[in-house]
């Protein structure tokens, strides 16, 4: 047994209203963390010990700490904040990333819900295990069963029973666990102790029709079972391992049911996620070594190499920030160093702790596979730290650029304060969302990845920070760029009192592909001294930061220059500097300016039925449809379209596919605008440029 095999690291995912709060408080409380279980009512509960942020209502909820650990039956259980939205495309890599596997929580009267297939979308994408946990058999309306056949038809999942309700609706008493062939009862105030009974008689045919399904569908993982299957010699052990076999595989869904509210199959559930979930060590992980090229190396989870660990999640705690590890390889000991391979910087381990629910425990050493917390470190999310003897990384080194943008408006003096302090926590957090204040404008401008992206940091300000605000329309980051080579040939004069300035230049600028900004420099006979040449590329560089076609910056030029003239007294690094600008803003109109825009790759999720309209609203919005693939219930289309058709999407594809359709978009490359479009962006340019003019 390896030294982590008595260690599990969860998620648990869910749709909106699964019970998932509820189960969770369960769980704490027959680990002993928590000894009095509290209710989630509605909005205005009194908290439960994990409750949700009203916000993240439409992501699932969020456990108030990011990762708690409980022991059940002397194995470590660590149960790990799930996954936001796919917006937020690098925190969902994180998140799942740190799960081994995952507990899905569906409804017994809802069953298969639009979130749940997005939850499990992604569970799918990134290979973890799952349990599925059909809760709420309390519930008027409870129907189990069928919510198996859905996990079958609307998620591809092959979900076999290992139990049966005793009892549905008021009538729920117990499970008949299938595996044993046994039932149990919860008793007491709090369901914590479990009575093994035999199966009732009315039960039994059922139970034996749905153990030969179930051993049916594990006998294709091992053939001792299928062997014992002919024979009718199965014994529990045989049947847990092919289930666990299956499981690990991605290819068996085992599925248990109980209600977490009336405190029915909790206990079973622990068991079933310590017999049938990876340990850390059967989970393979692979880092990027950034010596080499971002070559991918298979992790190993032991406890005598160097560490590797990643940094998930940061929390602002009331003793400063938290930041939440989770160790891949080697150990991590309080009072040794490690290094940040993204700052490049090392660091000492201060305080080491644990987290329980909502209270810490100081540890002084942590291994392979677990997750801990560590104080007072100064790191953005998702950085790795690495033994020094290292330079790996978790996650790739590349963040997309930010293409979207919005002015705030903070309303007083303290909201502009605890902006300021909210803004400073989220650029850590979040690699993809920047801010900064406009230098002409004075403006606070932020910068992320989508329309959504922008509104959940801008709802957080409002609710965690009370930040009273009002926000700009958002601004579709375009560029500017030029079409043909055009000449130039500028001279600088100007004759005060004292002394003059004079510099000329001559050359010419054209489109460069492969850079943003090119500068070459080919003055001979120093008909421009050496000394004022990096003036002349100054000067250029802040010409091309804002062009005078639609006000973005320029991108795509090469600047050469070839003649000029100086004067002995009268040049300068200002003057030549002035005729770099005044060049640059003479021979750009001559170069046949363009509107670039930042084109997305979008890819839309939606079950086949709605495929067609999909379709339609991409053409709409200027879409170039790539390709579309179908397996089975679900359609994948992926497509390119312009960022500034986006806007509102979201609500859009919601109606037209009864809230079951999701996309999710990266910047993809800038492209030439459209004429019609184009006009109209000159247009706003110039009507902006009227109004500053006459203010």
């Amino acid at each position: 047994m390896s030294e982590n095999a008595k260690m599990r690291n969860i998620g648990i995912s869910a749709h909106i209203d699964s019970g998932k709060t509820t189960l969770t408080e369960r769980i704490l409380f027959y680990c002993k963390k928590i000894h009095a279980i509290h209710e989630v009512k509605g909005k205005d509960g009194v908290g439960a010990t994990m409750d949700s942020m009203e916000l993240e209502r439409e992501r699932g909820i969020t456990i108030t700490s990011a990762a708690t650990n409980v022991s059940w039956k002397d194995y470590s259980v660590n149960i790990i904040d799930t996954p936001g939205h796919v917006d937020f495309t690098i925190e969902v890599e994180r998140a799942l990333r740190v799960l081994d596997g995952a507990i899905l929580v569906l409804c017994s009267v809802g069953g298969v819900q639009s979130q749940s297939i997005t939850v499990d979308r992604q569970l799918k994408r990134y290979h973890v295990p799952r349990l599925a946990f059909i809760n709420k058999c309390d519930r008027t309306g409870a129907n189990p069963l069928k919510v198996r056949d859905q996990l079958e038809e609307k998620l591809g999942l092959n979900a076999v029973l290992l139990q049966l309700p005793i009892g549905l609706e008021d009538k729920h008493e117990g499970l008949v666990d299938l595996v044993k062939m046994k039932a149990y009862y919860f008793d007491g105030d709090n369901g914590e102790h479990i009575r093994e009974e035999e199966i009732p008689e009315e039960l039994k045919a059922l139970a034996e029709e749905k153990r030969e399904k179930l051993i049916d569908a594990a006998s294709l993982f091992s053939d001792e079972l299928a062997e014992a299957f002919l024979e009718s010699s199965v014994t529990e052990e045989m049947l847990e391992s092919a289930i666990r076999k299956g499981t690990l595989e991605e290819k068996l869904t085992p599925v248990l049911m109980g209600s977490a509210y009336k405190n029915k199959g909790v206990q079973v559930l622990l068991d079933s996620v310590i017999k049938y979930l990876p340990s850390p060590s059967e989970v393979r992980n692979l880092a990027l070594d950034l010596d080499n090229n971002e070559t991918q190396v298979e992790l190993k989870p032991a406890a005598n190499v160097p560490t590797v660990a990643l940094a998930f999640k940061l929390e602002e705690g009331q003793y400063g920030q938290l930041t939440y590890i989770r160790i891949y390889q080697g150990t991590v000991k309080k009072g040794t160093e490690l290094y940040n391979s993204r700052s490049r910087k090392k660091f000492k381990i201060g305080r080491l702790i644990r987290m329980h629910a909502d209270a810490m425990e100081d540890i002084t050493e942590a291994g392979t596979g677990d997750i801990v917390a560590l104080f007072g470190i100064d790191c953005a999310s998702g950085d790795t730290f690495v033994d020094p003897s290292l330079n790996y990384s978790m996650t790739s080194m590349y963040v997309p650029k930010p293409v979207i943008s919005l002015a705030l408006f903070p309303k007083e003096k303290k909201s502009s304060d605890n902006m300021g302090k909210a803004l400073n926590r989220f650029t850590k957090e979040d690699p993809t969302f920047r801010t900064f204040v406009d230098p002409e404008s004075s403006e606070t401008i932020i910068q992320g990845m989508g329309e959504l992206h922008l509104d959940v940091y801008i709802e957080r300000m409002r609710r965690e920070y009370g930040v009273s605000l009002d926000a700009g329309k958002p601004q579709v980051a375009f560029r500017e760029t030029i079409s043909f080579r055009a000449e130039f040939d500028y001279t600088h004069k100007k004759q005060t009192g004292g002394a003059g300035q004079y510099g000329r230049i001559a050359g010419y600028i054209e489109p460069c592909e492969d850079k943003d900004f090119d500068f070459v420099s080919e003055i001979k006979g120093g008909a421009i001294p050496t000394e004022f040449i990096p003036s002349c590329e100054k000067g250029f560089t802040t010409a091309a930061e804002k062009g005078t076609f639609i006000g973005f910056p320029i991108v795509g030029i090469r600047v050469v220059i070839n003649d000029g003239q100086y004067h002995p007294v009268d040049s300068s690094d200002m003057a030549f500097q002035a005729a770099a600008i005044g060049a640059f803003r003479q021979v750009y109109p001559k170069a046949k300016p363009i509107a670039l825009e930042p084109v997305m790759k979008v890819v839309v999720e939606t079950p086949t039925d709605f495929q067609g309209n999909v379709f339609a609203s991409v053409n709409q919005r200027r879409g170039i449809i790539i390709s579309s693939a179908e397996d089975g219930f679900n359609s994948k289309i992926e497509a390119d379209v312009p960022l500034s058709e986006m806007f509102g999407y979201s609500t859009v594809l919601r109606s037209m596919s009864q809230g079951k359709a999701e996309f999710s978009m990266e910047f993809l490359k800038y492209s030439k605008v459209p004429n019609s479009v184009a006009e109209g962006l000159v247009k706003e340019f110039e009507q902006k440029r009227k109004k500053e003019h006459s203010s």
